[in-house]
């Protein structure tokens, strides 16, 4: 040391020599500054026997698409179904003349679209036309002067995707665009007007069956005229031979027992 301090003393470096410090002090600093929580670090792998990681593959959105060419007009439909099974309907009315091939490519891409709006990346389509279907497979060749051009533009929306299938429906499983297809081909549109989309619902009972009454006429039931003749062979006052006619047809429907006024199987008391 004492040959580097001589050596360095030419240049005007001075050495020194570093303070030793206490082991203890950093023990004893973090000992006064103890967590009650405190858990020591664990540097065990805990899935140490795990060979990969699967991922969850993401449920696909499907397309149900159809197009009705009549000689009213033209118009498409094309229903959206979630994962969850909701229902999106869309429909357009088109307002100029094309062939049903052609309907049917404006109902594919009018799906597509609004699939692609929604963010969807992953998107099963279902069709009733097999020619457009395996013309979007690729399967079929497309001839058709006034078709290239609609498989062009179908062909750059897939690339919107990260996964997109065609498949072929047949026409009794895809009532729903099929029904939106011929409504808008059928309707007259106002072009000033905004129609809003079509809200539809399955209503399992009637809608009287919540509010029926049991209609009353002269604090007497319905059935009093038809009751009077079975028990006592009597007509309404002012009855015509209309009426009496119909009465009697009426009462061959009623059986009168005891205090029991029976019809096909239904009893009423009084």
């Amino acid at each position: 040391m004492a040959r580097w301090q001589v050596l360095l003393s030419e240049f005007d470096l001075v050495y020194m020599s570093q303070k030793a410090i206490k082991g203890s002090a950093i023990a004893e600093f973090l000992a006064s500054r103890a967590l009650e929580d405190y858990e020591p670090l664990s540097f065990d792998f805990p899935n140490e026997e795990l060979m990969y990681v699967a991922t969850i593959e993401e449920r696909p959105w499907k397309l149900n698409f159809d197009g009705a060419s009549n000689a009213v007009r033209n118009g498409i439909g094309a229903v959206l179904v979630s994962p969850n099974g909701d229902h999106y309907p869309f429909t357009c009315k088109l307002d100029f003349n094309c062939t049903n091939n052609m309907a049917k490519y404006e109902a594919c891409i009018m799906g597509i679209r609004a699939a692609k709006e929604q963010k969807i990346r992953t998107l099963e389509v279902y069709g009733d036309s097999a020619l457009v279907i395996y013309q979007f497979k690729g399967e079929w060749e497309t001839r058709d002067p006034k078709l290239i051009h609609y498989r062009k533009v179908v062909l750059e929306l897939l690339e919107e995707f990260d996964n997109i299938t065609f498949n072929y429906l047949p026409r009794d499983e895809s009532q729903m665009a099929d029904a939106l297809a011929t409504l808008a081909s059928m309707i007259k549109a106002n072009k000033q007007e905004d129609v809003r989309p079509i809200q539809m619902s399955i209503s399992e009972v009637p809608a009287h069956c919540y509010n029926i009454e049991e209609e009353e006429k002269d604090d007497h039931p319905w059935y009093q005229d038809i009751l009077r003749y079975v028990r006592n062979r009597e007509y309404p006052e002012q009855a015509t031979e209309n009426d009496k006619r119909t009465l009697r047809r009426l009462a061959c429907e009623y059986v009168l027992d005891g205090d029991t006024f029976i019809k096909e199987g239904k009893i009423r008391y009084f």
